[in-house]
């Protein structure tokens, strides 16, 4: 019998994970709460969760599991809080060619569009384009079809366009000549896997 310090077979201890993949694990809570409190909170509550598993988790795909089991606590938060403010925040003024600070606009910008969007669809998008899951992983994860992934991702893509209009992201009719900004889709600079 092995304990979170002790011997695994080769598996990780609970301690080593947690340092190993702690800071990947906080950026995926907070793309999903887009709050640097909360975010922390969710993954304690994560670990937490997962922390009486371990010497069974261990063996396989922890980080996987220890991933689903933020995004399911996520939504079980989400479900319950009580919405009775909705931030609202003006889009910064389009930047100058040449702007220093072009990308934090374009951050801000899709940061925000990003937070009006149902828990669902942000999870979609978070373990899409930012982890680089597969559809089938995601459907994993989220417990649906890969066709229910398919159709949140193109809704909460559909639904950012919309919200971003003539932000920084999207040229508008005055810079036609101005080529789009480039964002990247996935960590790893490719498109992400169907």
């Amino acid at each position: 019998m092995a304990d979170a310090r002790g011997n695994n077979g080769g598996a990780p201890d609970f301690e080593e994970f947690v340092q190993a993949r702690g800071p990947r694990l906080l950026r995926v809570a907070w793309l999903l709460t887009a709050d640097a409190h909360l975010a922390e909170d969710l993954l304690q509550t994560a670990l937490a969760k997962v922390w009486p598993k371990w010497r069974r988790i261990a063996e396989e795909h922890p980080e996987a599991y220890v991933r689903k089991t933020i995004v399911n606590t996520h939504a079980s938060w989400w479900q319950r809080r009580w919405r009775s403010e909705v931030p609202h925040g003006e889009l910064p003024d389009r930047p100058a060619i040449g702007d220093p600070f072009t990308g934090v606009d374009l951050e801000q910008a899709l940061a925000t569009a990003v937070r009006q969007l149902p828990a669902r669809q942000r999870a979609v998008l978070v373990l899409r384009y930012f982890e680089d899951l597969s559809v089938e992983e995601t459907a994993g994860i989220l417990r649906c079809r890969p066709g229910t992934v398919k159709s949140q991702s193109a809704k909460a893509l559909k639904t950012l366009r919309t919200l971003l209009g003539d932000s920084p992201l999207t040229p508008s009719a005055g810079h036609a000549s101005q080529p789009p900004a480039q964002v990247p889709i996935s960590r790893s600079g490719g498109r992400p896997r169907a």
